[in-house]
């Protein structure tokens, strides 16, 4: 899938813009120079604008209302959450959609490089380090540089799937659209699951119950397995609900959910790894996950990721950790823009 670009990029002597516009939010920031650190990071609802460009803008003046000097980047790295397949460039699961060329003119940048942002995200992987990285107890973590490809899949607003592949060059992203793939079952439960599910949409994606905006159905799904009729709950709801203690607002439902959730999202990852050769290590990004916490360890993900038969003792091995560091992709898009210039 490739990457967009406009122009290329000439040493600049003011700032880079990068970001990581996903479904909800959009995130901004600031890069000094080649190779600095991403700076001065805010972030901002999607549907508080109506594009990339007014957003942009709203977080230039953001920062000098916050008492910072007018800013005037010369090029820009957006990671976007969507195919990239040329100029236009339309979200998945927000009403945003630009033309880069367009948007470059506009902005007055000599550069633009659009990329999937679970590019970008693949691009920072074999640079994060343990303080960016979580590995539950008795998992195996990434340890000393990577050697191997790296694959990282993300349940957020949507589902993402990626990877990054060592090369006589160098790591080089791999994206794709993962997250669409057919959901399987692994079980007579979850086949009826799927199953309640097919009879509402023809094809029941990964993301389509994976994700921020899948959750609720799932949550729908799971208790008309039980012969329950309930009020549709949001992610964060369910997320909360799920999470609690049952003297605190805890739910037994949503619980279940969250077990279902994390048990598909196991074989998910484990089809990512066997079919991108991902010895290296799994990645865990995106919203979800991170605030699931130990329940997350305790759950069935692991035993469903090297749950593969003949290809158990092949998983078992492999490196697994959950990215913490949210401005993880802002540098993977920083670096996208470092490349481009050869």
């Amino acid at each position: 899938m490739p990457t967009a670009s406009v122009t290329p990029a000439a040493t600049p002597d003011q700032p880079w813009l990068v970001a990581d516009i996903g479904g909800t939010n959009a995130r901004f920031g600031l890069v000094a120079h080649p190779g600095a650190p991403v700076d001065r990071v805010r972030r901002l609802a999607v549907t508080d604008h109506a594009g990339p460009g007014e957003a942009i803008q709203a977080y230039l003046a953001g920062l000098i209302a916050e008492g910072g000097p007018a800013v005037r980047p010369v090029a820009a790295a957006l990671a976007v959450a969507t195919p990239v397949t040329g100029d236009a460039v339309a979200f998945t699961n927000s009403p945003w959609r630009f033309s880069a060329r367009a948007l470059a003119a506009q902005q007055g940048w000599r550069a633009l490089q659009v990329l999937n942002d679970f590019e970008a995200l693949a691009l920072s992987l074999p640079r994060l380090g343990p303080g960016q990285r979580w590995t539950p107890a008795g998992w195996p973590a990434p340890a000393g540089p990577p050697e191997r490809a790296l694959a990282v899949v993300g349940p957020g607003t949507g589902l993402g799937v990626g990877a990054v592949l060592p090369t006589a060059a160098g790591w080089v992203a791999v994206p794709g659209e993962g997250g669409h793939v057919t959901l399987a079952a692994a079980d007579d439960e979850e086949a009826a699951l799927l199953a309640w599910v097919r009879q509402r949409h023809a094809h029941v994606s990964a993301e389509r119950l994976l994700s921020g905006l899948g959750l609720p159905l799932l949550h729908q799904a799971v208790a008309a397995l039980v012969g329950q009729s309930v009020a549709e709950r949001t992610a964060a709801e369910i997320l909360q609900a799920g999470l609690a203690a049952p003297d605190a607002g805890g739910d037994v439902l949503c619980a279940r959910t969250l077990d279902h959730f994390c048990a598909l999202l196991g074989g998910v990852a484990g089809n990512a790894v066997l079919t991108l050769g991902a010895r290296g290590g799994l990645y865990i990004g995106g919203g979800i996950v991170p605030r699931l916490g130990e329940a997350f360890a305790r759950s069935r993900f692991r035993e469903r990721l090297i749950g593969k038969g003949r290809y158990r003792a092949y998983l078992e091995s492999v490196p697994v950790a959950l990215i913490t560091d949210t401005l993880a992709a802002l540098a993977g898009a920083s670096l996208a823009l470092e490349q481009a210039q050869g």
